[in-house]
């Protein structure tokens, strides 16, 4: 037995006890050891200098090199003991594809910096020392397509970030959507499987409107909270920069005494949450299937760069405990009017990457990647996520040294005694690839119990079982606690999207059974979507436990939690020959102010000429800049440029999809014309804005912060028409 191991003081019944073996004298030991000897029977050799400690490649310190992770001292080794992993995952491959899932991603460099310390709750040097910096990469995709999708299909959006700690990377691997569809990782091959294109005809394509995915989730209650997110606008967002990012999971937070306090990590953006509309993404992917990747790129070089607040939700296992649902089950969230969110840091994202490939492409995230004073719970899709991201990243980057790619590299010192393997770039020096060794200090490095990581010792008990916690058997209260925290307007779009999918299935088996589950989250809504399909409504699904009526969440609602600025957002501005200058000067001008972004959509790309005889550049060609790339437009021709392109097919759709869109929509005397050709309503409602002067264009502006006129919308509902407010056309 190595004179490193340890041994446990317990012992079965009927076993006779085993002595700790016994160490050579410390003079015969090189004089950087030093011998530790604890009440457990603990022996280390250890260093007291940092520099010379013991690292996984990932840069975290390593406390305990010569013990696995097991539950109890004759327990099974731990699925979540990514120092073993590690290891024996390098050693497998010293001998010498596109991703599976969010294959289409965009990243973008960044920097965090803390603003409120959490040094009472945790060691992590990242979370605790106020004001400081860190460099971080962040990565955000879609899952089901491929790497040649596109940006706008209706799905779950990653939000993984890297932090190049000073205690090794961290990667926190999220989502704009803070639950899951399982709660078990055994599932998610089932899952993916299901949701991606059909095996036999490979198609459709980046969606899941098709009859496999609805088998699947109509059978997987568990699933049915994270369809309310997936059917809502969530999953179709304006840009990158305005969907919030979540952690899903609960983690630990461990401080210096070894407390422990749950927290679930969330990213809100400073620049609100906005989404698109169904029919307005579908003309966006057909014109340029890059939206996303061009409006990020475009906000960073422009300097206008997107920015996060970092917040936590911290919880006692008292809290935990007193939840209406287990915090560990992946499908369920903590709603922030229970636990609220402290922010402590914010995100700026402000370069992008010099080369696609080598760094957004060879990003590698791992759940693993966590420093000392951060830790896992017990949530089982955590544990199985642990699990598979490292072998995802041999299979993809086709050698265990992943990490000497620049964009995986830690910031911090790496030192191992991990070798060898495809594409070694790096590799530690001298005599000794192994320890324990008696090299003295050209042995290498040495653990370092007093910084390494060190996992919390919750206790383990129970037999070891295939079985779903209790816990986790309420699958519909918070899938209705979610459509109750919708503003109607959201509800109507969620409805929209489940009759829409479910029509894509050829099956009304599959169809019927999916509404089933509709009836346990809101019957209004059951109803609504069956009509919708045209089929009577089903008897509800078997439920494994009552539906809970929850207190609903405005902290859920896109709407509810807009920007309260224009600011970053795009106007397209349609000009002709002989538009009004000054018109044109106080527009761009205010909208400059309000910190917006405008392009001129022309006749041709060569531009126009004003009324006072000056030059303006087209940014888009009618045909090539459609209403469905702008947040607002606002339609100002000359009378002979509007009679013009009154009868342009493109220029109708310009203004016909603003108006189908609820978008706000400037305007002078000449669009009118354009406006009858694209048979809009002459009653004019109130989300068109006349622009005759200085202060109708600040007005303009001022209204556009509302972002969308979906008093127009909600006017042709399912089955009837409510009175709108209308006024009269000047």
């Amino acid at each position: 037995m190595p004179s490193s191991q340890k041994t446990s003081k317990n012992k079965s019944k009927g076993e006779p006890a085993k002595k700790a073996p016994k160490l050579p004298p410390q003079a015969d030991l090189p004089t950087s050891y030093a011998e530790k000897q604890g009440s457990g029977g603990e022996t280390h050799q250890t260093t007291g200098d940092a520099s010379a400690t013991l690292t996984t490649q990932q840069g975290h310190p390593v406390a305990d090199d010569q013990n696995s992770l097991r539950a109890g001292p004759r327990g099974p080794t731990l699925l979540e003991d990514f120092i073993l992993r590690e290891k024996i995952f390098h050693f497998d491959h010293e001998r010498i594809p596109e991703r599976v899932v969010h294959a289409r991603g965009y990243g973008a460099r960044g920097v965090f910096e803390l603003t409120d310390s959490l040094s009472d709750y945790t060691t992590a040097d990242v979370l605790s020392k106020k004001g400081q910096q860190t460099e971080t990469f962040v990565r955000f995709s879609t899952v089901a397509g491929r790497a040649g999708s596109f940006d706008l299909a209706r799905d779950v959006r990653g939000f993984a970030v890297k932090f190049y700690t000073n205690q090794g990377n961290w990667d926190l691997v999220g989502n704009n959507i803070p639950v899951f569809f399982i709660q078990d990782a055994i599932k998610f091959p089932d899952l993916v499987h299901a949701v991606k294109e059909e095996p036999d005809r490979a198609f459709p394509q980046a969606q899941s409107a098709h009859d496999n995915f609805w088998d699947f989730a109509s059978l997987m209650p568990e699933a049915w909270h994270m369809i309310m997110w997936q059917m809502s606008d969530r999953t179709i967002p304006r840009s990158f920069r305005t969907m919030e990012g979540f952690g899903v999971h609960s983690f630990r937070l461990v401080n210096a005494a070894g407390e422990s306090t749950f927290v679930k990590f969330h990213w809100k953006p400073r620049q609100g949450l906005q989404s698109v509309l169904w029919n307005e993404a579908v003309k966006i992917n057909g014109a340029d299937p890059d939206y996303h990747r061009r409006d990020l790129w475009e906000s960073i070089e422009s300097g206008d760069f997107p920015v996060w607040d970092l917040g936590v939700q911290l919880f006692d296992q008292d809290t935990a405990d007193a939840l209406p649902f287990d915090h560990l089950d992946a499908t369920k969230l903590i709603p922030e009017e229970d636990v609220p969110v402290r922010l402590i840091g914010t995100l700026t994202l402000n370069s992008n990457v010099d080369n696609f490939f080598a760094e957004t492409e060879q990003v590698a995230f791992c759940t693993q990647n966590v420093p000392p004073g951060i830790d896992f719970s017990d949530d089982p899709l955590l544990h199985g996520r642990n699990f598979s991201y490292l072998d995802t990243q041999l299979k993809r980057l086709g050698s265990p040294n992943f990490t000497h790619i620049p964009v995986n590299a830690p910031r911090c010192p790496v030192r191992h005694f991990q070798q060898d393997g495809h594409m070694a770039m790096v590799n530690p020096k001298g005599r000794a690839n192994y320890e324990p060794n008696s090299w003295g200090p050209e042995g290498g490095p040495r653990e370092n119990p007093a910084i390494g990581f060190r996992s919390f010792p919750a206790g383990v008990a129970g037999e070891k079982s295939r079985i779903r916690s209790e816990t986790f058997a309420d699958h519909y209260s918070q899938a209705r606690m979610f459509y109750r925290s919708q503003l109607p307007i959201e509800q109507k779009h969620i409805a929209d999207a489940l009759v829409f999918e479910l029509s894509k299935c050829v099956r009304v088996d599959i169809r019927a059974r999916s509404v089933s589950h509709l009836r346990h989250i809101d019957e209004e809504l059951a109803a609504k979507v069956a009509d919708g399909l045209g089929m009577a409504l089903p008897d509800p699904a078997q439920a494994a436990k009552p539906t809970l009526d929850l207190p609903t969440s405005e902290a859920l609602s896109i709407i509810a939690n807009g920007p309260d600025s224009f600011k970053g957002r795009k106007v397209g501005i349609l000009l002709t020959d002989g538009s009004n200058a000054g018109l044109f000067a106080g527009l761009t001008s205010a909208l400059e102010a309000e910190g917006a972004v405008w392009e001129v959509i022309a006749p041709k790309i060569g531009g126009v000429v004003l009324d006072d005889g000056a030059a303006v550049a087209g940014s888009q060609k009618i045909d090539g800049g459609p209403s469905v790339f702008y947040d607002a437009v606002a339609i100002v021709p000359s009378e002979e440029g509007a009679a013009m392109l009154a009868d342009d097919a493109p220029t109708k759709d310009f203004a016909s999809d603003a108006f189908a869109h609820c978008k706000f929509i400037g305007y002078n005397e000449a669009a009118l014309a354009i406006f009858g050709s694209a048979r809009i309503p002459a009653d004019l409602d109130d989300g068109f804005i006349a622009l005759a002067s200085a202060g109708d264009v600040k007005a303009f502006v001022k209204t556009c912060r509302l972002l969308r006129y979906w008093q127009r919308e909600q006017g042709v509902d399912f089955d009837k028409a409510p009175d709108r407010k209308r006024k009269e056309r000047k």
